[in-house]
């Protein structure tokens, strides 16, 4: 079935330099192939932005402390509410996040903004809260390969030392979420059954993680697939405890963005600029921009809470301080202007 659109009303939105762009707003049903019932956009989307954890991760030539403090900062000021701030993972396997301590002790938590961190074991969920972390997120694989290389255990035994994470958070009142990676394709094994996808989420639910963040970690998945993905997963996970995590690889994000809001997810992971990629998923490019699903989400009317300009600002910080061009599409066009 094509895709069909009722356009409610239309608006000019202005992002900066007195340009002017027609945008439409919508409370009506989208439509799309391979969705059984459609249904209308959510009014509002949470943005969680990954950029200065899985964004910076897999840059080679180590960040500076204080530019990753500043870019968090500046994140805060754009009306994010949800930063991943940095990971406590041995800097033998990660050692861009080597500064783990000194970057929760050097931001400026603002009130109603949350810095949760990535914490794959017990002992880095102990190193988080010492501190000063409020929430924590742990990681697994729908891939038993990807799993064996990103965490060196298999899906099973991940799952298992979840488990003593999640009864340590339980117990310090400390808030959890789950990371699914590879819910459509590995790098090592390639198509991922979207059973097995559903069976790691329902179990990260099912420990207390109160939401489950479906990660497209390699950018293979297409609206069709992550469809077919989407579907098997909410059968065994409440669609209000789930968020998509998108690559770009193959320039499907934003299209792999709407299907899921069409789908009724409304929490979308990001990453300022488009950093980001994966030290264990070769060839996979940066995470989808930030600004441009934020620019996506305010052309169809949906309230994000973020400023774009501010967070365009602090795109451009980090792009200098990585003596790179920015990956977001609309940053690009907006510096053309």
């Amino acid at each position: 079935m094509a895709a069909a659109m009722r356009l409610v009303n239309k608006k000019i939105f202005t992002p900066g330099m007195g340009q002017h762009y027609l945008a439409f707003t919508t409370a009506a049903q989208v439509y799309s192939a391979g969705i059984k019932a459609s249904q209308a956009l959510p009014e509002t989307v949470k943005i969680v932005e990954v950029g200065p954890r899985d964004g910076l991760q897999n840059e080679k030539v180590v960040v500076p402390t204080e530019a990753k403090i500043n870019l968090i900062n500046m994140l805060s000021e754009s009306g994010l509410t949800v930063i991943e701030a940095t990971s406590f993972v041995s800097p033998k396997w990660v050692p861009q996040m080597g500064d783990q301590v000194e970057v929760m002790k050097g931001i400026k938590k603002k009130p109603g903004v949350s810095y949760p961190v990535l914490t794959p074991n017990l002992r880095g969920f102990q190193a988080a809260v010492k501190a000063g972390a409020s929430e924590v997120a742990i990681f697994g694989a729908a891939s038993e390969l990807f799993s064996k290389k990103n965490i060196n255990c298999s899906v099973e035994e991940s799952l298992q030392r979840f488990d003593e994470v999640m009864k340590a958070a339980k117990e310090a009142a400390v808030p959890v979420r789950g990371y699914v990676s590879c819910v459509v394709g590995c790098p090592y094994e390639g198509k991922v059954a979207p059973e097995k996808v559903a069976h790691v989420a329902k179990r990260l639910y099912s420990m207390g993680c109160y939401e489950i963040s479906l990660g497209d970690t390699i950018g293979v998945g297409t609206p069709g697939s992550m469809t077919e993905m989407l579907e098997a997963v909410s059968r065994e996970v409440p669609v209000s405890a789930l968020a998509v995590h998108c690559h770009d690889t193959y320039g499907q994000a934003l299209a792999n963005i709407l299907v899921a809001l069409q789908m009724g997810i409304s929490v979308v992971d990001s990453s300022v600029a488009g950093l980001g990629g994966c030290p264990y998923a070769q060839g996979a490019s940066g995470n989808v921009a930030t600004e441009d699903v934020v620019y996506m989400l305010h052309g169809l009317g949906i309230k994000t809470g973020v400023d774009l300009l501010k967070l365009m600002d602090a795109g451009s910080f980090i792009c200098r301080a990585l003596n790179r061009k920015t990956n977001s599409k609309v940053a690009q066009a907006a510096c053309k202007l």
